[in-house]
């Protein structure tokens, strides 16, 4: 039986967290009693805050409402990013209270309903959020679950009906083996969380996993060593984008599917990357029956993902781009689309690299992919949930980087010596707290005009 029938209140510990503030927002929808736990106080945790959800910032299990102290009707959300010995983790924990994971959650939501998940180490985001535009503006009873907040609906969760949940399928903590699609999409699958997996093959058997629970279509990018209809950008994928041009700043293109040719869609996020997101979204669209007419008109009023190479601020001579990259394939495929939109202007990338572990494993990608930069500013390393690691540094990542124009920066002095650059292009990339300095850098921008 699915506990979640029998459950009136719901207590997130890492509310603020991009997955599990989705959730809570679902079941405060539901008319559930949702309240939470984060270490700091966010945009998004103040945005739950305004939607009726009580958050603490204080580990301290006596801050909790009596409302989540009975064991019966309550349940204990939690993600893996939290420590185990957080105080109210362990408060929960020794009072007897059932925890679920954020991913075991999300499987017990989609139980029972059709589900569309997208999978993949790069670009899973942006495709589930275009989708769920897609299903959004097509008027089809969605529940989506994002990760990423939407910059059409300023959020991350979809609500306008139940007879379809489209979800982002996330292999860290191997949390997607959690989810039964019945459509599902493999974007993607390099080497990443090698902390969680230990080596690559194991990153790879997770995905066979995941493509092994899809029950009726698996969608895989074109050359993954995956069963599956293939996705393509001019190409001979089963569905393929094909005649791409830009004009106006947006990408123009027609998709070929194995039946016909849809013509007419309208892309306005840069890189052929989301070419490729745009067309999965859309073979997916197709699949679930959505008619072929209706999806270019939908596309084209997608206007993208936070942190999804956003564009906080562009004057006449600079442009600021703010980008989630932390993994070397995502920083290259950011540098191709900024080559491709802006070949003639300088650019300067403002890096934080996203782990010990990983700034370890990519060391030499990471090198390799920063010096395609004309200029390189390294924060520290975000640590996350990491303990630092003895000889992994920013500065040690630097002196692999083959670029005169580089150095070590700190976020207090990020605007000024942003300003004193001659760069045209500034991209901030990570997937740390750099988003937080964003706004410094753009008001310094801002006193340049």
């Amino acid at each position: 039986m699915n506990i979640l029938k029998n459950i009136q209140n719901f207590y997130f510990i890492g509310i603020g967290g991009i997955g599990m503030s989705a959730i809570a927002r679902y079941f405060n929808m539901q008319g559930k009693n949702v309240a939470g736990y984060d270490r700091t106080s966010s945009k998004l945790t103040k945005a739950l805050e305004e939607e009726g959800i009580s958050v603490i910032f204080e580990d301290d299990s006596e801050k909790i409402s009596i409302d989540f102290k009975n064991v019966d009707t309550t349940l204990i959300v939690y993600t893996p990013a939290v420590p185990v010995d957080t105080f109210i983790y362990q408060y929960f924990i020794e009072k007897g209270f059932i925890l679920k994971k954020r991913a075991e959650v999300l499987g017990l939501i989609s139980d029972s309903v059709f589900t569309m998940a997208v999978a993949g180490t790069h670009g899973k985001t942006t495709t589930t959020a275009i989708l769920a535009h897609l299903l959004k503006e097509t008027k089809a009873p969605v529940t989506a679950f994002l990760g990423g907040i939407s910059e059409d609906i300023q959020s991350n969760f979809v609500s306008l009906g139940n007879e379809v949940i489209v979800a982002e399928a996330d292999e860290f903590d191997r949390s997607f083996l959690n989810l039964s699609p019945n459509i599902g999409a493999i974007t993607s699958m390099d080497a990443d969380h090698l902390d969680i997996y230990g080596v690559d093959e194991h990153l790879k058997a997770s995905f066979r996993s995941f493509a092994n629970l899809v029950s009726e279509s698996l969608f895989v990018k074109n050359g993954l060593p995956l069963e599956g209809i293939t996705i393509g950008v001019e190409d001979n994928a089963d569905f393929s984008a094909i005649n791409l041009k830009i004009e106006d700043g947006a990408y123009q293109f027609d998709v070929k599917t194995p039946k016909q040719i849809i013509p007419g869609f309208r892309l306005r996020l840069p890189g052929r990357h989301n070419v490729f997101n745009a067309t999965t979204a859309i073979a997916m669209a197709l699949t679930y029956g959505i008619s072929a007419d209706k999806l270019a008109q939908a596309l084209d009023s997608f206007k993208g993902v936070k942190r999804r190479f956003s564009i906080p601020i562009q004057t006449k001579k600079r442009i600021l781009i703010d980008d989630y990259a932390h993994h070397p394939n995502e920083i290259e495929a950011v540098y191709n689309a900024v080559k491709e939109m802006y070949p003639e202007k300088s650019n300067l990338v403002i890096f934080q690299p996203h782990l010990f572990s990983r700034t370890r494993d990519f060391a030499t990608e990471f090198a390799d992919k920063l010096s395609l930069f004309d200029d390189v500013l390294l924060l520290d390393i975000y640590p996350a949930r990491e303990k630092p690691i003895e000889g992994v540094s920013s500065a040690w990542l630097l002196e692999k980087i083959n670029n005169t124009n580089k150095r070590i920066v700190s976020k207090g002095e990020l605007p000024l010596v942003v300003q004193q650059k001659n760069a045209n292009v500034i991209l901030m990339l990570g997937a740390g707290d750099i988003g937080n300095e964003v706004e410094f850098v753009k008001n310094a921008l801002e006193d340049e005009v």
